[in-house]
């Protein structure tokens, strides 16, 4: 039996996610890593460490920021930014803004769509290989478009496009 294979995430970033994370990566290695590693030094001088809360948590919280930085400087040059925005701006794309009428529910929704490393709910920001982008993609202005969810189906209308 083969084991599941794990999509592979799109390389895709808009110009802002590529810089979040760029700025992400440099305020972890330059601020935040030598207060952390600062502040264990401190810790550890005050004496027994297996009783020691700030030298663990200090040590812990070095493990997750040094696993970030890994992550960070692993995914960073495998991204492709997009700067240019498509020569066809009548149909959805990567970095499109989109409102749609959910025709079941009567709602609207407004979206965009980036890459997997930019995904923010609080913005409607959804990824480029979530099912309602691929469904997405290409389509028109007043046009149906069925999504395939966990939940169910859902038909939209596509009221809006743009970049």
């Amino acid at each position: 039996m083969k084991p599941a294979s794990i999509p592979k995430r799109s390389d895709l970033i808009t110009p802002e996610g590529y810089k979040k994370l760029q700025d992400e990566l440099d305020y972890l290695w330059r601020v935040k890593r030598p207060e952390v590693t600062r502040s264990v030094s401190e810790a550890a001088a005050q004496g027994d460490r297996s009783e020691n809360a700030e030298y663990i948590y200090g040590k812990k919280l070095l493990r997750e920021i040094d696993r970030r930085v890994r992550f960070l400087q692993k995914r960073l040059p495998e991204l492709r930014v997009v700067h240019e925005k498509p020569s066809d701006k009548s149909r959805i794309f990567f970095g499109a803004w989109v409102e749609l009428e959910n025709l079941d529910t009567e709602e609207n929704l407004k979206l965009r769509i980036v890459g997997s490393d930019e995904i923010d709910p609080s913005q409607h920001w959804i990824s480029i290989d979530a099912p309602m982008a691929k469904a997405l993609l290409k389509k028109t202005l007043d046009e149906e478009v069925v999504v395939e969810r966990p939940i169910g189906k859902a038909t939209f209308l596509v009221l809006s496009i743009a970049y």
